[in-house]
């Protein structure tokens, strides 16, 4: 391989979750931030919870009558 070309690999980069849970994995990057992760994920945790952004969800539920 080509010296010099590669990223820096972090071995120990720490991942945060938006939920405050935080776990270490390799990455080319020292720090990362998610905003969901296995303990909130709804398919992990068995919740159904809408992630919503922009209120989507209520404008749809009052644009269609729905409670």
């Amino acid at each position: 391989m080509k010296a010099g070309i590669h990223p820096q690999y972090y071995a120990n980069a720490v991942v945060t979750c938006s939920c405050g849970s935080t776990f270490t994995t390799g990455s080319t990057k020292p720090q990362l931030r998610v905003e969901l992760c296995n303990r909130c994920h709804p398919f992990y945790t068995g919740e159904q919870r809408i992630v919503d952004t922009e209120g989507r969800v209520e404008r749809l539920k009052r644009r269609f009558g729905l409670s």
